[in-house]
């Protein structure tokens, strides 16, 4: 992205960004690479580094491990691999052992499942392939502390080996020896020591003419003398020779080895690579946790559609200090393209500027930034700003003359793919010339399609908003009665600067302020005092909005809870007629139990007795008995306990039984010769012959 001026990043604070992301960094290769932070134009690119950061930021929140723990910066060491004739010493190849274990480890990690959950990551390994050999043939040569092992040669073992049992051979005699000088009295307290690698003894110096052997020293204050005894020079020099022996072929080992590895210098090299970027992305995505960041919607165009953004650097400030930070939302787009924000100072007109600005490099350098993640944004090829005073003395510039300049550059580079910011634009001049010459420069970035934020207290320009197409006007609103700003950016309305109110608030003398309003147009005053009082009712009209939703909210859940309430009635209702109904049935049954049983017993008699005229009245009273049967059926007497019937005619409204289940209900319908009765919650069509009206009996 092309920057105007080179120090448009610096005003944004882009700078500070990147140090925090420096502090994230473990690897000189992530450091580097984040105080040198790039602004991209390519949309794949910026996908690629948004979803890389995105996908490590879930790791962080669910809590999974991702083996990049081990960093090491071993560019020197791997240059110097390539090196012909160069030598690694042991300590330098178990650091390379080390990142062959961290890519092994990492490749590993990223197995099917996860290269397809975790796409974007994975692509800084495609390219890439893990080789075992480069492990097999350090751990064949070197132990894990970094020494070569005994069975790297043939020659370093029979030299180890020959090593081993002359030390052994020495031990005994120089025990011997010492044990003979201490018996005579001639040791020092000390009794040994080592100079120059060989084994000394340590004896009093008047004695040391009475030991055999080389004088190799003596102490500071002459007192003790150090003799390497006579019957252990031979082996001395013996050990010594097999030592230099020994270094050499180390160092032989250890030069086959560092040339046997060249061949895997660049595949190191690009380990190393890996490495650091996977560091490099779990900074951006410490970062993203620190500022709450997000990875919005981007789009391969000029576009910006910012819900609930944060500037990071003062979300961070208020997080850290205990505060609540007050979010912006910012639409524009190919009808709206550049946004006229008016208010009384101090009142967050710059910060929303400066925000808008930092969040598009951010985002275009691949980092997640703080807006809620239904947010869209686009991709600009050039950002440009003013703001404050750029007065230049190199050129003997005035702050207007320098403004200007500035806004030269604006209209002459300016395309649709431009996203610029203007602070206090016309400033440092006359107000109505430089009203004017901001309403021509406002005409020419519009008819260029370039897309920006300007902030403003010319009236002309909050007028001229609201009919150039394409541009349109926002407001930061301020609290008159407490004489604060609200920090909150109200679109589709210019703003009030507040002069006279703020003057009226902070107790300034009356008549100082009445001779103050006469000096203004008149016209101009009472635009100012119209954008204050609109102002004023919409945030009125706001907390009324915010009233009315709460109480349809509140509508509502109450309207579900009675929802409820009628569905639970509704069911205990029909749960009471299925038990009526059931016992209905039950009084059937048991009737029809009875009926069969006395019928049996009758046939049994009509086999046995010879007087069938007696058994025939018994079963026609057994028969013709529904009387009887309606007064015993336990529902009746409950009905008729309740309820008595009533020579009435049936009509709408009037309470009904059935005469055959004998259930209660209301007539709401009479169609012909049915009625529709409404029996509890349920309506039933029943014949008007199969109803009888009835009343309810009086106490």
């Amino acid at each position: 992205m092309k920057l105007f001026p080179e120090s448009a990043a610096v005003q944004l604070e882009f700078d500070k960004v990147k140090a925090l992301l420096h502090e994230h960094c473990k690897s000189e290769y992530a450091k580097h690479k984040a105080l040198n932070l790039r602004i991209h134009t390519r949309l794949a690119f910026i996908e690629t580094e948004l979803q890389q950061s995105n996908e490590f930021k879930q790791l962080l929140l669910h809590a999974m491990h991702f083996p990049n723990d081990y960093v090491l910066n071993l560019q020197k060491d791997i240059k110097l691999l390539s090196i012909p004739g160069a030598v690694l010493s042991g300590e330098q190849f178990v650091q390379i052992r080390k990142l062959a274990l961290s890519i092994q480890s990492i490749f590993r990690w990223f197995d099917n499942e996860r290269r397809l959950a975790y796409p974007a990551m994975a692509k800084v390994i495609s390219e890439s392939y893990f080789e075992k050999a480069v492990l097999e043939m350090i751990d064949e040569v070197l132990d894990e502390t970094g020494n070569v092992k005994d069975n790297a040669s043939e020659d370093l073992q029979r030299i180890r080996m020959s090593l081993y049992k002359r030390r052994n051979e020495l031990r005994r005699m120089f025990d011997k020896v010492i044990a003979r000088l201490a018996k005579s009295g001639f040791t020092a307290d000390i009794e040994e020591s080592f100079s120059n690698g060989r084994r000394v003894v340590a004896v009093f110096s008047e004695h040391k003419r009475q030991v055999g052997g080389i004088l190799h020293g003596e102490s500071d204050s002459r007192k003790t003398a150090f003799i390497e005894p006579e019957e252990t020079v031979g082996l001395n020099n013996e050990i010594f020779s097999l030592e230099n022996e020994e270094r050499k072929e180390v160092q032989r080992i250890l030069r086959k080895l560092t040339a046997d590895l060249s061949v895997y210098a660049h595949l190191l090299g690009n380990y190393q690579d890996i490495v650091g970027e996977y560091d490099f992305i779990q900074a951006k995505a410490r970062f993203a946790l620190d500022i709450n960041g997000q990875y919005p919607t981007i789009i391969d165009k000029a576009h910006v559609s910012l819900v609930d953004a944060y500037h990071p650097l003062l979300y961070l400030y208020n997080k850290n200090s205990s505060k609540n930070t007050i979010p912006v939302s910012i639409n524009l787009d190919d009808k709206n393209r550049i946004l006229v924000i008016s208010g009384p100072n101090a009142g967050g007109k710059t910060v929303t500027l400066k925000t808008v600005g930092l969040l598009q490099i951010m985002m275009q350098s691949g980092l997640l930034v703080s807006v809620h993640p239904t947010s869209t944004m686009g991709v600009f090829k050039q950002l440009m700003i003013h703001i404050g005073d750029t007065q230049s003395l190199e050129f003997e510039l005035s702050t207007y003359s320098s403004h200007l300049r500035n806004m030269k550059h604006f209209m002459e580079v300016a395309s649709g793919k431009t996203l610029f910011f203007i602070d206090e634009l016309g400033s440092g001049s006359d107000p109505n010339l430089g009203g004017a010459f901001a309403e021509v420069i406002m005409e020419e970035l519009a008819f260029k399609h370039s897309f920006g934020i300007v902030t403003t207290h010319y009236l002309n320009l909050k007028v001229m908003a609201n009919k150039v197409p394409g541009i349109m006007n926002g407001a930061m609103a301020f609290d008159e009665e407490k004489l604060m700003p609200m920090y909150k950016l109200v679109i589709g309305k210019p703003g009030s600067s507040y002069t006279f109110s703020i003057a009226e608030r902070i107790g300034l003398n009356p008549n100082l302020i009445k001779k103050a309003r006469q000096l203004v147009d008149e016209d101009h005053f009472r635009l100012d005092k119209l954008l204050n009082r609109t102002e004023q009712d919409l945030r009125e009209l706001e907390k009324k909005e915010v009233e009315l939703a709460r109480l349809v909210k509140e509508n509502e859940r109450l309207k579900k809870e009675m929802t409820v309430v009628m569905d639970k009635e509704r069911h205990r209702q029909q749960v009471e007629l299925l038990k009526e109904q059931n016992q209905v049935k039950e009084d059937q049954i048991a009737y029809l139990k009875d009926m069969d049983r006395k019928l049996r017993q009758i046939v049994l008699d009509w086999k046995k007795t010879e007087d069938k005229n007696e058994l025939v009245k018994q079963m026609q009273s057994l028969l013709f008995r529904k009387k009887e049967h309606g007064v015993n059926n336990k529902l009746a007497k409950k009905v008729e306990g309740k309820y008595k019937e009533v020579n009435a005619d049936i009509q709408v409204g009037a309470s009904v039984k059935l005469k055959k289940n004998f259930q209660v209900g209301e007539v709401k319908e009479i169609r012909g010769k049915r009625a529709i009765v409404q029996v509890g919650l349920i309506p039933m069509s029943v014949d008007l012959a199969d109803l009888v009206v009835v009343e309810e009996k009086t106490a």
